[in-house]
């Protein structure tokens, strides 16, 4: 399964970011892959744009850190506009937008404080796993354990990489600034570029001593549990993005997220159509004939449905409620009973004489059955 990029990530820009930030982010990487100026390139341009329309709405920025992509459109277990190729178009506007084109442009040139580098440790890794559960638990919700191996914060040194007992010093690399500039030549100037310090990996400390465990990474390889709790309504193939239950980051990073693929076992007896639930229950010729009342299985337990006089085979009774509940709201869809009536394939002397008897006055009195 594969993951698209994370859109803060995109943005270079860290999850606790202000909306300003962002806004200012998006204006600096959006003016320098614009289609229309040399060298731009318009995949990247749709991507920034894609991030920016979520991250700038408070709404949907909540629900993409809860669940993801999936969750940016509002359904955090079906297709979103990042899976669409949606939601880019209107993020950019150089006529419409309010953006001072200066502005970008003072940014783009290397203006202060320019380079474009975050400053601070690099981000862990984002993971992927599965997740097997039953029907009736992705009807209701479940709380699940999950066991994965992944590259942790080191035990003995709490993740910082030093031993016990000694301190970090200033990385004299980058003088604790945890990147580095440089100065490139280009056809609009003098640009300065930053990156992420190499000897520090952007933290701007190194260890006096490393640690004797990790070796001065700050990370293990181990396996973990971990609960997942899993809202009611959770669809066959959705995904629920774990935020911050990824790998480590070497030198105490931001860790990454932790994406988990929902698989839901069938059950024999119900089939899921959406929000509702089908199943089928069987009456007798003559029970549909007089009218009946039978027990039909729910995943609420069993429920008395009555059939009324007359039912013809493959009618459709609708038990409201009892189907799968909306994703953060306490409606629920409705079970769906299909009817069949068993004609008898064998008869007794008796049951044949009644049928004929019963054809035949049919026949006589509204034209039924004749032969």
């Amino acid at each position: 399964m594969a993951t698209k990029r994370d859109y803060y990530e995109i943005l270079g820009v860290s999850k606790s970011a202000t909306a300003d930030e962002i806004k200012r982010a998006y204006r600096k990487s959006a003016m320098e892959h614009h289609p229309d100026k040399h060298g731009g390139d318009d995949a990247n341009f749709k991507e920034l744009g894609e991030a920016y329309e979520v991250l700038k709405d408070p709404q949907k920025r909540s629900s993409y850190d809860q669940y993801g992509q999936a969750g940016a459109s509002g359904n955090p277990f079906g297709g979103g506009a990042a899976e669409s190729g949606q939601g880019y178009s209107s993020g950019f506007d150089f006529n419409g937008s309010g953006f001072d084109f200066s502005d970008i442009l003072n940014q783009f040139m290397g203006g202060a404080g320019g380079g474009g580098a975050q400053r601070g440790p690099a981000r862990g890794r984002d993971l992927e796993t599965s997740l097997t559960i039953e029907f009736t638990e992705a009807i209701f919700g479940a709380e699940k354990e999950i066991q994965i191996t992944l590259d942790d914060a080191c035990e003995h040194c709490g993740g910082n990489g030093a031993e016990p007992g000694t301190k970090l010093k200033t990385c004299a690399t980058c003088k604790g600034r945890g990147q580095v500039s440089r100065v490139q030549q280009t056809i609009l100037g003098a640009m300065q570029q930053a990156s992420i310090c190499p000897t520090c990996s952007g933290r701007g400390q190194i260890p006096e001593k490393v640690c004797t465990v990790c070796r001065g990474a700050g990370v293990m390889r181990r396996a973990k549990t971990l609960n997942v709790k899993i809202p009611a309504g959770v669809d066959d193939g959705a995904t629920m993005r774990l935020s911050g239950k990824g790998a480590a980051a070497k030198g105490g990073g931001t860790k990454g997220d932790l994406y988990v693929q929902i698989r839901v076992r069938s059950d024999r007896r119900f089939e899921r159509d959406g929000r509702d639930i089908h199943s089928e229950d069987h009456v007798s010729m003559v029970d549909a004939a007089l009218g009946t009342d039978v027990e039909v299985e729910t995943v609420d337990g069993r429920v008395t449905l009555k059939v009324p006089a007359g039912t013809q085979s493959g009618k459709m009774f609708k038990l409201s409620g009892r189907g799968v509940p909306v994703l953060g709201r306490t409606t629920r869809g409705d079970h769906l009973v299909n009817v069949i009536v068993d004609i008898p394939t064998k008869l007794s002397g008796k049951q044949r004489e009644l049928l004929e008897q019963f054809s035949a006055e049919s026949g006589s009195k509204k034209g039924f059955f004749k032969r």
